[in-house]
């Protein structure tokens, strides 16, 4: 009966939005009420699929409720064999076959790895982060994935959450363009194409500004913060298509964002005019009861349900208990209708309806997942999340023969670290380590020695255990070898499982003893290259004043340790640039170079101390928003800008490239509204360009400013724009001093 049914409703070869509308329409008039609200129940896999059936417990009547049609989706099933297994039983055994949709955490990439994504936000490489999204859509769509929870699109602008590594850092305008380019990476032009897959915008909203930079915690911000730093990038993503959003495990403002009406009712599915559906966090429905917002997860199902939550992820308060509330009177059947016209929805744009297992072929599955094209991809957007911090001396590149290179730090040898977090189908140990990277240039004699451990503990999903070992054991070892060598790269930083969901760090230094090494090291020889494996901003300032030079390479992926050697030996020269910026002590997190001025925000008269600053420390960060190195130089000169007869302002600078070899800059343009009601910050990332140019070259770069760019959001989410006079700031990072004015 199942397929019969399904036959009717997949009968039209082209998918318009009329005919979509119209398929629903005959869908729904069919469902019951409560398998209406099975569409909006989503489990997590609960048996080996491919086994026999539970027979006793929770696993067992989550099965019965599959055969139900009671399952409107699955996460963590993946593999060709186990998504048809699955798919089949909700295809060929309920009453009206209604296909499930496959979810999977698809953060950077699936089973080849690219760096984390708060790396690629360092390439400022649009087209290399849409491509990178779109490899790993081949690769997990090959795998029976057809939706992934990604892109994360929180900006924040506290290092100590560990989420940072998920995310493009502390600006608006970049973190706008990045989510954008990941939407249209893993969506394609056609969502019904087997190879791509739909997205999931995330968390929305305010996830990204914890208090005390702690996981889960407390976000209250004011409706500017709101308005003009949290929500662009979502509405970005909702410019690119994206068919699903999921909310936040954080109340904003003392209301949680899964029982939020005004965030996805208001906001997103009025004002944005969103068709897609909004899937809740795990369990964010039934944390409502621990928020103190609902008493049980009966009311909490309500609240997140006419707040707009669509799909319930793991809480089982939808499947519980909306029918009752429904026949008590208590819930409108309307809501759930629309809530499951939304699911219905995504899954006919996917072509699940006319083909329910057109992600399970098992020989593209074998031909896709890690070939050359997927793993070249990796390795291109690795080098270019590469950021040259400090390089005195052009001590970098390396000569590519006749050195000895002691290459130090357990993070050296790592194969499974360079993954990062958010790596689920990947292999432990399937990373192209450092020193692997190193040795496939074999001009140099290479030794090597751990110096110290990060060791991991007990693994638990979610919630692996790091333990930063005391030992120096090592350190004899590591110290001869430094000796011996003509330079030394020491491979230091935090375990790709040190930051992450849960990973919140109040100390932003080096883990372990590893700075006990570093210094160690540098007493027997100074002639150091610190190549930094990291999931956020670290405070660096012994690093910065003594040593020669430092890498941010992040955690980059499969292809980290090739990745790296390219850069070092310069076979690619480094163009990435920061997308957070790097404190000089974590007493001055929250620090982004955004801010608004304060009313005394500089010093009045030597020796007053009635002004905004530190006792003990500079306002500025150690490295700026914007900052990165290259080997090669930039001169920026003859700034112009005029009005347009459009109205709109172009804006344009000369950059030569004033040094010996080819390179890559991005450059930046940044704009300061000189009085607004409301206040605006000091200064504000409006465009960028990233541009290639040999030596001794110059070019002159364009850019268009319109009231986009010239204006803001009111508390109301209005944009507005007020007149008046703007300096605009050109240069290769946030510090850029280039200047001009237009007045509005």
């Amino acid at each position: 009966m199942a397929l019969c049914f399904l036959g009717l409703i997949t009968c039209a070869p082209n998918q318009t939005e009329t005919s979509i509308e119209q398929r629903i329409d005959v869908l729904l008039s069919q469902m019951t009420l409560e398998e209406k609200i099975g569409q909006m129940n989503q489990y997590s896999g609960f048996w080996d699929a491919t086994g026999p059936a539970p027979k006793v417990g929770s696993a067992a009547q989550q099965y019965e409720q599959l055969k139900k049609g009671h399952v409107g989706s699955m996460l963590n099933i993946r593999g060709v064999e186990n998504v048809r297994a699955i798919q089949q039983i909700a295809v060929e055994e309920t009453r009206l076959g209604i296909p499930l949709i496959f979810g999977f955490d698809v953060i950077h990439g699936f089973k080849t790895i690219s760096p984390i994504p708060l790396a690629e936000a360092a390439s400022w490489d649009l087209k290399a982060i849409e491509t990178s999204a779109r490899m790993a859509a081949l690769e997990a769509s090959a795998s029976g994935i057809n939706w992934t929870f990604a892109p994360m699109v929180d900006v924040s602008r506290d290092a100590r959450w560990g989420r940072v590594m998920e995310g493009a850092g502390e600006d608006p305008y970049l973190g706008s363009k990045v989510a954008f380019a990941r939407v249209k990476g893993f969506q394609g032009d056609d969502l019904s194409s087997p190879k791509t897959i739909a997205a999931c915008a995330k968390h929305f909203a305010g996830y990204g500004f914890p208090e005390s930079g702690k996981e889960y915690n407390t976000v209250d911000i004011g409706t500017q913060t709101l308005n003009n730093i949290v929500l662009p990038p979502f509405l970005a993503t909702v410019n690119a298509g994206v068919r699903t959003l999921m909310n936040s495990f954080s109340q904003v403002n003392g209301i949680p964002s899964t029982g939020s009406k005004a965030l996805q009712r208001d906001v997103l599915k009025t004002q944005w005019n969103f068709d897609g559906f909004v899937v809740s966090d795990w369990g964010s429905i039934k944390e409502m009861v621990n928020h103190g917002y609902a008493k049980d997860s009966k009311m909490a199902a309500k609240i997140a349900l006419q707040a707009g939550s669509d799909m319930d992820m793991q809480s089982l308060a939808y499947v519980t208990h909306l029918a009752d509330l429904v026949r008590s009177g208590e819930v409108n059947e309307a809501l759930i209708e629309d809530a499951t016209r939304r699911i219905l929805r995504v899954k006919f744009e996917l072509g699940l309806f006319d083909d329910p297992y057109k992600y399970c072929d098992p020989i593209r599955e074998k031909t896709t997942v890690g070939n050359t094209k997927i793993q070249q991809a990796s390795l291109d957007i690795a080098k270019k999340s590469i950021v040259l911090l400090k390089n005195d001396k052009q001590l970098l590149p390396l000569p590519k023969q006749g050195l000895t290179i002691g290459v130090i730090g357990a993070l050296a040898s790592d194969k499974t670290s360079p993954l990062g977090n958010w790596c689920f189908a990947a292999d432990d140990g399937s990373a192209v380590s450092v020193l692997e990277g190193m040795k496939s240039y074999p001009g140099n004699t290479i030794l090597y020695a751990k110096g110290a451990d990060l060791n991991l503990g007990e693994i638990q999903f979610a919630q692996e255990m790091i333990i930063n070992s005391d030992n120096k054991s090592d350190f004899p070892k590591a110290l001869e070898v430094a000796k011996q060598s003509d330079v030394v790269i020491m491979v230091l930083g935090e375990h790709g499982y040190q930051s992450g969901e849960g990973r919140s760090r109040t100390d932003l230094g080096l883990p372990g003893v590893q700075q006990d090494l570093l210094e160690a090291v540098y007493q027997v020889n100074k002639t150091i290259v610190l190549v930094l494996n990291n999931g956020r901003p670290l405070v660096l300032n012994w690093a910065d004043q003594h040593l020669p030079a430092i890498v941010e390479a992040w955690q980059l992926g499969s292809q980290s340790g090739h990745a790296l050697a390219q850069v070092i030996y310069g076979d690619y020269n480094p163009s990435g640039k920061l997308p957070m910026s790097f404190p000089r002590s974590v007493g001055q997190v929250p620090i982004y170079y955004n801010h608004k001025s304060s009313g005394r925000p500089s010093l009045p008269a030597p020796g007053e101390v009635f002004w905004t600053h530190y006792q003990d420390e500079k306002n500025s960060p150690l490295y700026p928003f914007g900052y990165g190195l290259s080997y090669t130089t930039f001169e920026y000169y003859n700034i112009e800008a005029h009005r347009e007869t459009d109205g709109n302002f172009s804006v344009s600078v000369e950059v030569k490239n004033t040094g010996d070899v080819s390179g890559k800059e991005v450059v930046q343009l940044y704009l300061k509204d000189h009085v607004a009601r409301p206040t605006r910050p000091v200064k504000e990332l409006k465009g960028f360009e990233l541009i290639e140019l040999l030596p001794n070259t110059s070019i002159r770069v364009q850019f268009t400013l319109t009231e986009q760019e010239l204006g803001f959001y009111d508390d109301h989410g209005t944009l507005t724009v007020q007149p008046g006079e703007f300096t605009i700031y050109i240069g290769g990072d946030s510090t850029a001093n280039l200047t001009t004015t237009i007045e509005l």
